[in-house]
C-alpha cells in the first residue's frame, strides 16, 4: 500500500506576456526571464511533472497515472482530469476562450475541453479581469469583433487579492498586468484566442487568433456562474470550499496549528502558498513550503497536518 505524499518538480513555460515573479515569489528557478507558467501538477502531454520522491522518483505524472490507478481510487479515464498552474502575467494576457469536452472532441481531437477555476494569489492595485463580454446575440458578438470594437464588446471586472474566479468553458476572458494566480482547470491545452492586443513577439509576428472557433464556443450573451464558498474550521484548519462543480472541488486551506485524521475524500491535489509544515501519513512525516506541488493519493485515507501553510487544495467531484 502506497502510503506518502507525491511530491512534484513543476514544469516552466515562457511566454510573451510572463515575467520573473515565479522566481521572486516563489523561488522556482525558471528558465528565462519571461516565464508565465509554473505546471505543478501535471500529466498533460504539452508538460508533465515528476515526481521527486518515493519508489515513483522519476516517473512523470501521466506514467504513474497509468501504472497505479490504485493511488487514484482506480478514477475511470486514460487522461489524469485535471491540471494545477500558477500564472505570472507581467503583461495582459489575450482575450480568449475555451471548448467544452465534446467540441474539443470533435474539432481537436482532445480528450477534455477547458473549464477553469483562479485563485488571486496578488495583484496590482485597481488590477482588472476580462470576464464575459456585452454583446446580446452571435450577430452582435461577430460585429463588433469585425470592427475591432474591443471597449464595447469586452467585460472588465475588478479584483484584488484572495479573490476567486470561476471560468466555465465558454466563458470569454483574460488575465490583467501585474496579476498572479493559482489555476485549477481540467487536463487542456486548448485555448482560442480572440484578441492579442495586435502585439507582436520578437520575431515581429503576430500570435495566430482563433475568431470562427471563438464564436462557436462563446457563451452567448454572457451569463455569471453561480457558486457560494463555504467555510468551516476543524482544530487549527480553516477551510474553505471555494467551489464544488462537475469537474473539480476546490479549496483553500489556512492552517495554523495542527489538524489529526484528516479524512482523505478521493485523492488530493495540494499546492503550498505561503509557509511551512509538516504532513504525516502512515509513510512518515514530510516537511511542506511555499511553492511545494504535491498529490496525497487515495491509499492514504487519513493524514495530519501542522504548521502555518496557505494552500490551494483540490481533487475530481465524485
Amino acid at each position: 500500500m502506497y502510503n506518502e505524499p507525491i511530491f512534484l518538480k513543476p514544469v516552466f513555460k515562457d511566454r510573451i506576456w510572463g515575467g520573473t515573479k515565479l522566481r521572486e515569489a516563489f523561488g522556482y528557478e525558471i528558465p528565462t526571464e519571461t516565464t508565465g507558467e509554473c505546471w505543478g501538477i501535471s500529466a498533460h502531454p504539452n508538460g508533465p511533472s515528476e515526481a521527486v520522491n518515493g519508489p515513483l522518483k522519476g516517473k512523470t505524472l501521466d506514467q504513474v497515472w497509468d501504472e497505479h490507478a490504485e493511488l487514484f481510487g482506480n478514477q475511470e479515464g486514460d487522461e489524469f482530469p485535471l491540471l494545477v498552474k500558477i500564472l505570472d502575467a507581467k503583461t495582459d494576457l489575450s482575450v480568449q476562450v475555451h471548448p467544452n469536452d465534446a467540441y474539443a472532441r470533435k474539432v481537436e481531437g482532445e480528450p477534455y475541453g477547458k473549464t477553469e477555476c483562479w485563485y488571486i494569489i496578488d495583484c496590482a492595485p485597481g488590477a482588472e479581469l476580462v470576464y464575459g463580454h456585452h454583446a446580446r446575440s452571435k450577430a452582435d458578438f461577430e460585429q463588433m469583433v469585425a470592427e475591432n470594437r474591443w471597449d464595447d464588446l469586452l467585460r472588465k471586472v475588478s479584483i484584488k487579492p484572495g479573490d476567486f474566479v470561476y471560468v466555465p468553458n465558454g466563458t470569454i476572458h483574460a488575465i490583467g498586468t501585474g496579476t498572479m494566480i493559482l489555476e485549477t482547470q481540467q487536463s487542456s491545452d486548448v485555448t482560442y484566442r480572440v484578441y492579442d492586443y495586435d502585439r507582436r513577439d520578437a520575431e515581429g509576428n503576430t500570435r495566430e487568433l482563433h475568431i470562427e472557433q471563438s464564436i462557436d464556443v462563446a457563451m452567448i450573451p454572457h451569463e455569471d456562474a453561480k457558486f457560494e464558498p463555504v467555510e468551516s474550521v476543524v482544530e487549527g484548519l480553516k477551510e474553505t470550499k471555494l467551489i464544488r462543480e462537475k469537474y473539480f472541488t476546490v479549496y483553500r486551506w489556512e492552517l495554523d496549528g495542527a489538524v489529526e485524521g484528516y479524512e482523505n475524500p478521493a485523492y488530493l491535489l495540494v499546492s503550498v502558498l505561503s509557509g511551512e509544515g509538516e504532513v504525516t501519513t502512515q509513510g512518515g512525516t514530510y516537511t511542506i513550503k511555499k511553492g511545494d506541488h504535491f498529490i496525497i493519493p487515495s491509499t492514504v485515507k487519513q493524514f495530519s497536518v501542522n504548521g502555518t501553510v496557505e494552500c490551494i487544495v483540490s481533487h475530481p467531484t465524485v
